[in-house]
């Protein structure tokens, strides 16, 4: 059977966008998904009590488990390289569409598996940190923060992306070209985040 998880942790973020991808990739490599697994919660949680943990005790040898990256199955590096051996013992397979991993039995999965996962976790920090930093400068500025609210397209696309826009940003992306890729002007983008920051 082949399974597909998508995992989301904050209200902002949306089962849409993983759904997609999976979905993109299954029809690319003609492997259908026949059951869907998504949960909303934080990835430092104990894997045992969440549903990936139930998936995974359900799942068999030679099943597929999909997710859109490695992130997906947990928040830190040795969580993931649990995982990854638990699915290992088990003959279970993991396909990562973003970090265009594989997971199967030889020696080399499991050293590219353990690089993406520490690769991942120096990332979110990094971006943790820069994004603190900021909002600290812009509270520090007498920056009103608060929550978007309201039902225009505009403010659910910058929802469902919000995740993806503080990382652009952090990585130096001007809000500008975020704002076209969203298809939105620059000063809406400005004021959704400035409305989104706490």
């Amino acid at each position: 059977m082949n399974y597909a998880y998508i995992r989301v942790s904050t209200e902002v973020q949306s089962y849409e966008g993983q759904r997609f991808e999976i979905e993109n990739w299954s029809r690319k490599n003609e492997i259908p998904i026949h059951h869907w697994v998504q949960e909303k919660v934080s990835g430092t949680k104990r894997i045992d009590k969440r549903t990936l943990g139930k998936l995974l005790r359900r799942m068999r040898k030679g099943d597929i488990l999909v997710c859109t990256e490695l992130s997906r199955l947990g928040r830190n590096m040795m969580m993931v390289m649990a995982i990854l051996n638990t699915c290992s013992q088990k003959g279970i397979q993991i396909r990562s569409i973003k970090d265009n991993f594989e997971l199967s039995d030889s020696l080399n999965s499991k050293i590219i598996a353990f690089a993406f996962s520490l690769a991942a976790e120096i990332e979110r920090n990094l971006i943790s940190q820069r994004t603190r930093e900021a909002l600290a400068a812009r509270r520090s500025a007498g920056v009103k923060l608060g929550r978007p609210a309201g039902p225009s397209q505009q403010r659910k696309t910058f929802i469902s992306n919000y995740e993806t826009i503080l990382r652009n940003l952090a990585k130096g992306r001007a809000i500008k070209d975020e704002a076209r890729r969203l298809k939105m002007h620059p000063n809406t983008l400005a004021r959704y985040l400035k409305e989104a920051e706490e």
